[in-house]
């Protein structure tokens, strides 16, 4: 069993006591130790995802207009009574 602080929690802290506030220059040093951490992708890596996503919405985007237009012209052959198709 673990006997961390995070398990079992600071001895003063008791239930109903508002957690406490963190003041801002510490907010902001733990802000910018996290933006040091992230990995930015390189140009390259950019391109591609550009692309891939751009391939994948001009997909969806026909397949949306497909499926639009065919319940379209189901719906007016249904409520024209046929002539329509």
């Amino acid at each position: 069993m673990s006997d961390s602080s995070a398990v079992r929690g600071d001895r003063d802290d008791r239930p109903g006591d508002a957690p406490r506030r963190t003041s801002l220059p510490t907010f902001y040093r733990q802000v910018v130790a996290e933006l040091r951490k992230v990995v930015y992708p390189t140009q390259e890596q950019l391109v591609t995802y550009f692309f891939v996503v751009m391939f994948f919405v001009i997909v969806m985007m026909s397949i949306v207009s497909a499926l639009d237009l065919g319940f379209g012209k189901l719906a007016f052959a249904v409520f024209a009574g046929g002539d329509n198709i």
